[in-house]
């Protein structure tokens, strides 16, 4: 018989924000003791506490970002732990977390739909636990068919067939929650010429980024009956021409900025998905088929921005999302234009959302700034680029690197971490970390104009 779930006191006290960040941290901490766990490593591998912490943190927040490596640190049990964590990371805590409520028949009572509807982004009470059990089940059988395709192709690079499904179950895991970890040693660049590798990646990479809205709407659209009339969402539409744009303007970008560099002398097949593959990693992935230090400053700066960005909301990946930022240039070509609404595809966006969507945006740019400036000062020895670069790639837990992360001091280790963290839960969770519960206003003052730009 299920029992009535009784919210703790002390939960009585916070907003749902609140509590989904506290969840969070809870994980990351639960994460940091399963990963520091001795028999979870190679023989003779010792790792310190800040190194256990950034690398749960990391893998907690999908993004990839790694001090250690994770073919020479973790044995296989560590691997399944690892898996388990970016699972557990990819898709919510609250997603997880439900799962687990009804399997031990627990009510999901309106405090929960509440940490549901916060954690997933939504706007409505309606379907949260019907909605946990969508993305569950569409990311699950993704990840499984992605096993099953790397696995059995897997057989031709490594000796054994259980080595091949244990690096094909991971990279389908990791690919899928845009984690960006890999037990290959050097990502994909082993594949950096085996093109059905890299298409199986991408498709995996860009289901997991492109957000469990999306997704869903797609199998109701497939599954629907013929005669059943459907329209997708704005939602659906607006992030999906954002996220294919970017990926399209990021991909070309990549090549023009380095057609004289990296890519000279190269086929144009290799050129397209050098600069495709990149270009769809920013999204929020982290895998990489070659050392993205060998790009051009201009190229690099196009990949902090890319990962700036970040992915879709309700997605497993971090950034100021993709919404946001097609939004606030929405907004600003709107004004451009003299117009006082924000109009897509014969719908007109809220004006609280374009408000939210400013808000997130300035927040990231003085977060992101002040994390530069600060491993600046602690990280002296890296450039500004490297250091950028870095903490881009951090708040968009997208994890690529220039190849210094493993060099970091405890300090900047420690701004990474909250970097990733931020990055994870999401702006409006961390701006509200140390909110109340929202009050109305007695009384307003009377409205003064201010000079403005």
């Amino acid at each position: 018989m299920a029992h009535a779930f009784k919210t703790p006191h002390f939960f009585d006290k916070l907003s749902p924000f609140q509590i989904i960040v506290l969840f969070y941290i809870s994980a990351a901490l639960l994460s940091t003791l399963l990963i520091s766990l001795p028999f979870l490593h190679q023989e003779g591998v010792n790792l310190s506490f800040i190194d256990s912490l950034f690398t749960a943190v990391s893998a907690i927040s999908v993004t990839g970002l790694t001090v250690v490596s994770t073919a020479d640190t973790f044995n296989t049990p560590g691997y399944f732990v690892l898996m388990f964590i970016l699972q557990f990371g990819g898709i919510g805590v609250m997603t997880l977390g439900t799962f687990i409520w009804l399997l031990l028949g627990q009510k999901i009572g309106l405090k929960r739909r509440q940490l549901i509807k916060t954690d997933q982004n939504r706007t409505t009470f309606a379907g949260m636990v019907k909605l946990i059990r969508q993305i569950l089940l569409i990311i699950v059988i993704i990840e499984i068919i992605g096993a099953l395709i790397l696995g059995v192709y897997f057989t031709q690079y490594f000796p054994t067939t259980s080595e091949a499904f244990i690096q094909g179950a991971f990279a389908s895991v990791s690919a899928t929650t845009n984690a960006g970890f890999d037990i290959t040693g050097s990502s994909l660049v082993m594949f950096k010429s085996d093109y059905f590798v890299q298409f199986i990646n991408i498709l995996l990479l860009t289901l997991g980024a492109i957000g469990f809205p999306v997704l869903i709407e797609v199998k109701d659209y497939l599954t629907r009956r013929s005669e059943d009339f459907f329209n997708f969402s704005l939602f659906t539409k607006l992030t999906s021409v954002t996220f294919g744009l970017l990926v399209l303007i990021g991909t070309v970008l990549i090549y023009l900025f380095d057609r004289t560099h990296f890519f000279q002398g190269k086929s144009w097949h290799e050129s397209f998905f050098y600069a495709f593959f990149q270009s769809v990693t920013t999204r929020n992935g982290g895998l990489a088929t070659m050392d993205v230090s060998e790009f051009t400053p201009s190229t690099l700066l196009v990949i902090c921005v890319l990962m700036f960005i970040g992915a879709s909301p309700s997605s497993v990946g971090g950034g100021i999302r993709t919404t946001t930022f097609a939004i606030t240039l929405l907004a600003i070509l709107a004004y451009a234009r003299g117009r006082s609404h924000v109009r897509i595809f014969h719908r007109e966006i809220d004006q609280e959302d374009i408000f939210r969507s400013f808000i997130v945006i300035s927040t990231a740019i003085m977060i992101t700034t002040g994390a530069i400036i600060s491993l600046s000062l602690f990280e002296p020895q890296f450039s500004l680029l490297e250091v950028m670069f870095e903490a881009c790639s951090a708040f968009g837990t997208t994890g690529l690197s220039m190849g210094i992360t493993s060099d970091l001091h405890s300090i900047g280790k420690i701004i990474i971490i909250g970097l990733m963290f931020i990055g994870r839960i999401g702006i409006f969770s961390f701006l509200f970390i140390l909110r109340g519960r929202v009050t109305s206003d007695n009384y307003r003052y009377p409205r003064e104009p201010m000079i403005i730009g």
